[in-house]
């Protein structure tokens, strides 16, 4: 006889509920993956920089004078204080403690009376940069120096992004949502990476853009591919033009582990999803749509607010009931529903991210 297959459960409760836990993964997981830092059109000119934070660590993002994007901790070599905050530009960074000045590349420009200091050679000193990214119009940092290229972690989405929106590297933020989620980022990132919930949670993304039964999501190196067909045009709850672009009547996203997911519905409309974790039971959900140089559109403001009042509403109920019931003592991991041939419910992917979790806790 062939031995019954072992069933595949969720996570402990603790790794969605212990505070010790979320400390470990800001010290492992969140520390040695490419995080999303901000849109690229915030550094349009040399100088342009923006200040932001990844797992617990203060950092910003600067143009220098070169053209090229940087990331450094946002901490003086001086005596700690920070450097910059919100967004703006100089000409160069300077620390308001004591004025010590650094070129846009990081290099030390000059410090008030050090030259009076024996042995002091500014040529030493530097600030400490962080590895940095421009993939798709949008920078993502890594706080690990040996990281390998975001090219390697998502293989083929620069291509296939660019094949649904071949105008990514001209969009803009032209409707961005701050959504606070009373829940572990786990709770909302696997709630986000599955649709056996949709037909029965979201009945206007489900009838009204998405043919769910059609839904599948795949891996792709640390990249889960989302691929559905779209509702007949009558059906769509905003007007399509399908001449416009052969991937018009698609949808398509790609989530990148473990942060961040580019989605594009039909019409080639970009949107983007970013979760923030605080701490081990609050997350923020940075909901972001685009457009050509950020022009308004009535199409995207349409769309965002019918996508705000619907689906992400529907999300925050059930993704905080979860993180409640997973405070319940009577709550015991359950068997994922994972179906061999995928689709639209299995959990498969859940189990892909459960593994993603655990290859990177076991980082010494």
């Amino acid at each position: 006889m062939t031995a019954p297959a072992e069933l595949v459960r969720t996570l402990e409760p603790r790794h969605y509920t212990d505070p010790e836990a979320f400390r470990r993964e800001q010290s492992t997981l969140l520390s040695t993956t490419w995080q999303f830092a901000g849109h690229a059109s915030l550094l349009e000119n040399p100088g342009d920089y923006f200040a932001f934070e990844i797992a617990g660590q203060g950092l910003f993002c600067v143009r220098d004078h070169d053209g090229a994007v940087r990331g450094f901790y946002n901490v003086c070599q001086h005596r700690a204080h920070e450097l910059v905050s919100g967004a703006g530009n100089r000409r160069f960074l300077a620390c308001p403690y004591h004025a010590w000045t650094y070129e846009l590349d990081g290099r030390m420009r000059a410090g008030p009376n050090t030259r009076s200091v024996v042995g002091f050679h500014r040529e030493d000193i530097c600030l400490t940069a962080v590895k940095t990214e421009v993939f798709c119009g949008f920078v993502f940092v890594n706080l690990d120096p040996d990281a390998r290229p975001m090219a390697e972690w998502f293989p083929d989405v620069d291509e296939a992004l660019r094949d649904f929106v071949p105008n990514v590297d001209s969009l803009k933020p032209v409707e961005w949502i701050d959504v606070e989620e009373h829940c572990n980022w786990k709770v909302s990132v696997e709630n986000y990476s599955e649709c056996y919930h949709c037909a029965i949670n979201h009945p206007t993304f489900s009838n009204g853009v998405v043919v769910p039964g059609t839904y599948d999501i795949q891996p792709q190196g640390h990249c889960l591919r989302h691929t559905t067909k779209c509702q007949n045009l009558e059906r769509m709850s905003y007007p399509v033009d399908l001449d416009a672009h052969p991937r018009a009547g698609e949808y398509s996203a790609w989530f990148l582990w473990p942060l961040f997911s580019f989605q594009v519905y039909p019409g080639n409309l970009l949107n983007s999803y970013h979760w923030r974790p605080h701490a081990v039971d609050r997350v923020t959900v940075w909901r972001g749509w685009y457009t050509i140089d950020g022009v308004d559109s009535d199409v995207v403001s349409r769309l965002a607010i019918q996508d705000r009042t619907s689906t992400v509403e529907e999300d925050i109920r059930i993704v905080e009931s979860v993180q409640r019931g997973l405070s319940s003592r009577g709550y015991r991991p359950g068997p994922l529903v994972i179906d061999p041939a995928g689709g639209v419910k299995s959990e498969h992917s859940v189990r892909v991210l459960h593994e993603w979790l655990r290859e990177s806790l076991d980082r010494p």
